[in-house]
Protein backbone atom coordinates (compact mmCIF):
# COMPACT_ATOMS: atom_id res chain seq x y z
CA UNK A 1 0.00 0.00 0.00
CA UNK A 2 1.56 3.42 -1.04
CA UNK A 3 1.21 6.13 0.99
CA UNK A 4 0.49 9.70 -0.68
CA UNK A 5 0.92 13.00 0.68
CA UNK A 6 -0.58 15.85 -0.82
CA UNK A 7 1.83 18.85 -0.60
CA UNK A 8 0.02 22.42 -0.57
CA UNK A 9 1.28 25.11 -2.80
CA UNK A 10 2.10 28.47 -0.86
CA UNK A 11 -0.90 30.56 -1.35
CA UNK A 12 0.65 33.05 -2.94
CA UNK A 13 4.36 34.75 -3.82
CA UNK A 14 5.08 37.92 -5.14
CA UNK A 15 8.40 39.27 -5.81
CA UNK A 16 10.03 42.34 -7.63
CA UNK A 17 11.63 41.68 -10.43
CA UNK A 18 14.55 44.11 -12.29
CA UNK A 19 12.85 46.28 -14.79
CA UNK A 20 14.34 44.69 -18.08
CA UNK A 21 16.01 40.95 -18.54
CA UNK A 22 17.97 40.62 -16.12
CA UNK A 23 15.19 38.97 -13.24
CA UNK A 24 13.29 37.49 -16.05
CA UNK A 25 15.26 34.09 -15.01
CA UNK A 26 15.38 34.57 -11.57
CA UNK A 27 11.81 34.73 -11.22
CA UNK A 28 11.52 31.87 -13.53
CA UNK A 29 13.70 30.00 -11.37
CA UNK A 30 11.79 30.87 -8.17
CA UNK A 31 8.32 29.72 -9.65
CA UNK A 32 9.37 26.26 -11.09
CA UNK A 33 11.33 25.62 -7.56
CA UNK A 34 8.06 26.67 -5.43
CA UNK A 35 5.45 25.24 -7.90
CA UNK A 36 7.83 22.03 -7.85
CA UNK A 37 7.71 21.77 -4.52
CA UNK A 38 3.95 22.09 -4.09
CA UNK A 39 3.30 19.73 -6.30
CA UNK A 40 2.06 20.94 -9.43
CA UNK A 41 2.78 18.88 -12.59
CA UNK A 42 5.68 19.54 -15.08
CA UNK A 43 3.53 20.52 -18.04
CA UNK A 44 1.54 22.82 -15.68
CA UNK A 45 4.90 24.41 -14.48
CA UNK A 46 6.27 24.58 -17.93
CA UNK A 47 3.27 26.64 -19.50
CA UNK A 48 2.92 29.05 -15.60
CA UNK A 49 7.12 29.49 -16.64
CA UNK A 50 6.78 30.08 -20.16
CA UNK A 51 3.57 32.78 -19.35
CA UNK A 52 5.88 34.49 -16.93
CA UNK A 53 8.17 35.15 -18.95
CA UNK A 54 6.34 36.54 -21.69
CA UNK A 55 4.50 39.06 -19.30
CA UNK A 56 7.58 40.08 -18.06
CA UNK A 57 8.74 40.31 -21.39
CA UNK A 58 6.09 42.48 -22.23
CA UNK A 59 5.85 44.77 -18.82
CA UNK A 60 9.99 45.34 -19.50
CA UNK A 61 9.46 46.25 -23.20
CA UNK A 62 6.28 48.08 -23.11
CA UNK A 63 5.64 48.92 -19.79
CA UNK A 64 7.49 51.98 -17.31
CA UNK A 65 8.80 50.82 -14.34
CA UNK A 66 6.41 50.68 -11.00
CA UNK A 67 6.44 54.48 -8.45
CA UNK A 68 9.04 57.09 -10.27
CA UNK A 69 11.90 55.53 -11.52
CA UNK A 70 12.78 55.63 -15.25
CA UNK A 71 13.10 53.37 -17.30
CA UNK A 72 15.37 50.75 -17.31
CA UNK A 73 15.61 51.66 -13.32
CA UNK A 74 12.59 49.86 -10.62
CA UNK A 75 10.94 47.31 -10.75
CA UNK A 76 7.80 45.70 -11.79
CA UNK A 77 6.00 43.01 -9.94
CA UNK A 78 5.74 39.31 -10.59
CA UNK A 79 3.10 37.18 -8.55
CA UNK A 80 1.24 33.92 -8.53
CA UNK A 81 -1.12 31.55 -6.28
CA UNK A 82 -3.07 28.74 -6.51
CA UNK A 83 -6.16 29.63 -4.94
CA UNK A 84 -8.37 26.96 -2.83
CA UNK A 85 -10.11 25.43 -5.80
CA UNK A 86 -6.35 24.42 -7.52
CA UNK A 87 -6.58 27.53 -9.92
CA UNK A 88 -3.00 28.21 -10.52
CA UNK A 89 -2.93 32.10 -11.48
CA UNK A 90 -0.02 34.36 -12.91
CA UNK A 91 0.18 38.15 -12.45
CA UNK A 92 2.88 40.64 -13.80
CA UNK A 93 1.97 44.92 -12.82
CA UNK A 94 4.31 47.55 -14.39
CA UNK A 95 3.76 50.93 -14.17
CA UNK A 96 1.86 51.21 -17.89
CA UNK A 97 2.82 52.29 -21.11
CA UNK A 98 1.90 54.75 -24.11
CA UNK A 99 -0.40 51.05 -25.16
CA UNK A 100 -3.01 49.16 -23.64
CA UNK A 101 -1.90 44.95 -24.09
CA UNK A 102 -3.36 43.40 -26.89
CA UNK A 103 -2.77 40.24 -28.68
CA UNK A 104 -0.82 41.19 -32.05
CA UNK A 105 -0.81 40.07 -35.79
CA UNK A 106 2.76 39.71 -36.68
CA UNK A 107 3.71 39.06 -40.00
CA UNK A 108 5.86 35.64 -40.46
CA UNK A 109 9.45 37.27 -40.64
CA UNK A 110 8.59 39.64 -37.26
CA UNK A 111 11.25 39.10 -34.70
CA UNK A 112 8.37 39.66 -31.82
CA UNK A 113 5.13 40.15 -31.14
CA UNK A 114 3.60 36.63 -30.36
CA UNK A 115 3.85 36.99 -26.28
CA UNK A 116 -0.02 37.27 -25.62
CA UNK A 117 -1.05 35.17 -29.03
CA UNK A 118 1.10 32.15 -27.02
CA UNK A 119 -0.35 33.20 -23.32
CA UNK A 120 -3.99 32.81 -25.30
CA UNK A 121 -3.43 29.80 -26.61
CA UNK A 122 -2.13 28.36 -23.19
CA UNK A 123 -4.07 29.64 -20.54
CA UNK A 124 -7.33 29.14 -19.48
CA UNK A 125 -8.15 33.38 -19.06
CA UNK A 126 -6.45 36.35 -19.28
CA UNK A 127 -7.00 39.90 -19.07
CA UNK A 128 -5.76 43.38 -17.90
CA UNK A 129 -6.83 45.49 -14.77
CA UNK A 130 -5.98 49.23 -14.33
CA UNK A 131 -5.38 51.19 -11.10
CA UNK A 132 -6.00 54.56 -9.83
CA UNK A 133 -2.58 55.34 -10.12
CA UNK A 134 -1.56 54.63 -13.22
CA UNK A 135 -0.33 50.74 -12.49
CA UNK A 136 -1.20 48.18 -15.07
CA UNK A 137 -1.77 44.18 -14.28
CA UNK A 138 -2.10 41.21 -16.58
CA UNK A 139 -3.74 38.21 -14.85
CA UNK A 140 -3.29 34.62 -16.51
CA UNK A 141 -5.30 31.67 -14.94
CA UNK A 142 -3.01 28.89 -16.09
CA UNK A 143 -4.71 26.01 -15.48
CA UNK A 144 -8.33 25.65 -13.80
CA UNK A 145 -7.16 22.81 -11.35
CA UNK A 146 -3.40 21.78 -11.26
CA UNK A 147 -4.73 19.14 -9.37
CA UNK A 148 -6.53 17.52 -12.08
CA UNK A 149 -4.93 14.19 -12.97
CA UNK A 150 -5.06 15.56 -16.79
CA UNK A 151 -3.07 18.83 -15.68
CA UNK A 152 -0.56 16.85 -17.00
CA UNK A 153 -1.05 16.23 -20.28
CA UNK A 154 -1.58 19.69 -21.94
CA UNK A 155 2.15 20.00 -23.26
CA UNK A 156 0.79 16.88 -25.62
CA UNK A 157 -1.49 19.54 -27.83
CA UNK A 158 0.77 22.27 -27.41
CA UNK A 159 1.41 21.94 -31.51
CA UNK A 160 -1.93 22.03 -32.40
CA UNK A 161 -2.38 25.27 -29.55
CA UNK A 162 -0.13 27.41 -31.37
CA UNK A 163 0.44 27.13 -35.05
CA UNK A 164 2.06 29.69 -36.74
CA UNK A 165 0.35 31.59 -39.46
CA UNK A 166 -0.52 30.05 -42.87
CA UNK A 167 1.65 30.93 -45.90
CA UNK A 168 0.53 31.17 -49.09
CA UNK A 169 1.95 28.51 -51.46
CA UNK A 170 4.78 29.48 -53.77
CA UNK A 171 4.48 29.00 -57.85
CA UNK A 172 6.65 25.52 -58.60
CA UNK A 173 9.46 26.93 -60.47
CA UNK A 174 12.24 24.72 -62.80
CA UNK A 175 16.07 26.33 -62.06
CA UNK A 176 15.85 26.22 -66.27
CA UNK A 177 13.19 28.77 -66.44
CA UNK A 178 14.97 31.78 -65.40
CA UNK A 179 17.27 31.35 -68.19
CA UNK A 180 14.12 31.37 -70.52
CA UNK A 181 14.46 34.32 -72.04
CA UNK A 182 18.31 34.33 -72.36
CA UNK A 183 19.64 33.33 -76.18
Amino acid sequence: MALVVAQEVPASSSMAVPHGPAGVGRARRHMRAQLRSGGVSESVIDDAVLILSELLSNACKHGRPLGDALAGDGDVRAAWRVDAGGRLMVEVTDGGGPTRPAPATPSVTAHGGRGLNIITKLAEDWGVRDDARGEVTVWVVVHADVHDPDAGHRRDDFATRVTAPSVPALPVRDFADAFDDRD
